[in-house]
């Protein structure tokens, strides 16, 4: 089975972030990619995630 590239984790943790991950592509995950990718690639996209609401609420809000 072929590792999953940087791109099939990105869309694997973004999909699974909003909650509209297949249980196809769950069970694939877990059958083929590494637990601590994708635990950093969570925290990336949340750390990414939360920087962007505090930029729009900020430019929004005007402080």
């Amino acid at each position: 089975m072929p590792k999953p590239t940087i791109l099939d984790v990105a869309k694997s943790v973004v999909s699974a972030a909003f909650g509209v991950q297949s249980d196809k592509n769950r069970l694939k995950d877990f059958e083929q990619g590494s637990l601590p990718v994708y635990i950093i690639a969570g925290l990336i996209f949340i750390a990414l995630f939360v920087g962007g609401l505090i930029f729009i609420v900020s430019r929004i809000v005007g402080s």
